[in-house]
């Protein structure tokens, strides 16, 4: 396989556009409903697969019929499922999320059979045989935490394996945690509020924000950047990217869409990036891989939205 990605499993149902929770018992009809396979790892997989990539995918599911939608849909995308455990009396992990019509999405969520993931859940000979190992959520899949993990980290990183972490929570006990894992991964890619909790720089929910000029996410990134990683790619939304490397950082544009829906766009941006990095593109270059993968799922419902090939894709670069 291309790239395994390990982590963050989750059903999403999305409906769109929300204005208002109704009172009572009333209805309100809205445009369109959606279940699809999302996650830091699920999301991200089947991206991966979109643009190109063989990819596995490693975590727990529940027994539950959530869990055989999960594995269903993955497999109808294209990605390599048959190493997901199931965990017997386990909810599969899922979200309901309200989309504003500004794309905006708060949300309602079950972490489920995700919060129990550790290493003997793991195929180690998979990710032995993978080009690129992504790292979805590890601050929710906090198992993983394990020294013996942390050295096959580095044992995957010293045969040439790409290692990439995202980040799902804003919890700052759980991105504490997840600053553990820095010295073995290569890239990590936290949206602005991880990367201010993470560090310490933005107040207790990243209140101080970058200001619209990044100003303490570079601050934050830099710190990252400091603790192992090569590179600290920090997501801004509307605002683009931060890329923080030994040489500086720099910052990238978001690309102009019409916006229906931010969910996944994170999720994507780490596929682009990984597929940029696989194609042999510095990481600059595959950065804005990341951006043009981001630009496409944003105009569409859900996380699988969007992508179709990666020549698609790219064509929004030029």
């Amino acid at each position: 396989m291309t790239v395994a990605t390990v982590g963050v499993h989750i059903v999403d149902i999305l409906a769109r556009p929300v204005e208002r929770i109704p009172e009572g018992q009333d209805t309100v009809l809205v445009d369109q409903i959606r279940l699809t396979a999302a996650g830091a790892a699920a999301g991200t997989a089947v991206d991966l697969v979109k643009l190109g990539n063989d990819v596995v995918t490693l975590g727990a599911v529940g027994d539950d019929e959530l869990g055989d939608f999960l594995l269903a849909v993955l497999a109808k995308r294209g990605v390599d499922a048959s190493r997901l455990v199931r965990k017997a009396g386990e909810q599969t992990a899922a979200s309901i999320l309200p989309i504003r019509p500004d794309g905006g999405r708060p949300s309602f969520h079950v972490p489920g059979a995700n919060l129990g993931v550790t290493l003997a859940d793991l195929d180690v000979e998979v990710l032995r045989g993978a080009r690129a190992v992504h790292l979805g959520g590890v601050d929710v899949t906090f198992g993983l935490g394990d020294p013996d993990f942390f050295a096959l980290l580095d044992a995957l990183r010293e045969g040439g394996t790409i290692v990439t972490m995202d980040l799902l929570s804003e919890m700052p006990d759980l991105l504490g945690m997840a600053r553990t894992f820095l010295p073995h991964v290569d890239y990590v890619l936290p949206n602005a509020s991880q990367a201010l909790l993470m560090t310490g720089l933005g107040g207790e929910r990243g209140e101080r924000g970058d200001g619209g000029d990044g100003g303490d996410v570079a601050e934050a990134a830099l710190a990252l950047l400091a603790e192992g990683p090569r590179g600290v790619l920090v997501t801004l939304g509307g605002d683009g990217s931060l890329v923080a490397t030994a040489d500086g950082v720099e910052h990238l544009p978001a690309l102009k869409v019409e916006v229906s829906d931010t969910t996944g766009c994170g999720d994507a941006y780490c596929a682009g990036f990984i597929t940029g990095l696989l194609h042999g593109r510095d990481v600059l270059e595959a950065a804005r891989w990341g951006t043009a993968a981001a630009a496409r799922v944003a105009t569409g419902l859900g996380s699988d939205a969007g992508i179709t090939d990666l020549d698609s894709t790219l064509a929004l670069l030029t």
